[in-house]
């Protein structure tokens, strides 16, 4: 599992994700019944991700700005946020290699791009946080 997924996890989007899927089938005689209703789309769940990183920080007795480091929002998910690791987290999502030997750059490219892919994924990412 990356990184990214451990992120993912920490937020609950695996568990908004198993809710959206559709029901079983039903068994025995009404699995025969027509439907009444038609079937609900599958859109893509919602995942309050703003409540739970300010949450999260609420609670933290350290003063961690997750909307702008992405050492401080993997400290507040309880994730490794040292330097291999958020190289490792990049490599995963891409980052150019020319910001890989910055590491000041590359953080700036980690922390939108994984608010991207929050985003992307159901997340309620403020448009202000994606610029």
């Amino acid at each position: 599992m990356g990184l990214f997924s451990k992120i993912l996890e920490k937020l609950g989007f695996n568990k908004s994700a198993q809710a959206a899927e559709a029901p079983a089938a039903p068994q025995g005689p009404a699995a025969q019944a027509p439907s009444a209703s038609p079937a609900p789309s599958q859109a893509v769940p919602q995942v309050d991700v703003v409540a739970q990183l300010e949450a999260k920080a609420a609670a933290n007795p350290q003063k961690l700005n997750w909307k702008e480091s992405i050492v401080d929002l993997l400290k507040l998910l309880g994730l490794d946020s040292s330097l291999d690791a958020r190289k490792e987290l990049a490599v995963e999502l891409g980052c150019p290699p020319e910001k890989m030997n910055d590491s000041a750059q590359m953080n700036m490219w980690l922390h939108k791009t994984v608010l991207q892919k929050l985003a992307e994924n159901g997340g309620n990412i403020p448009p202000e946080l994606l610029d």
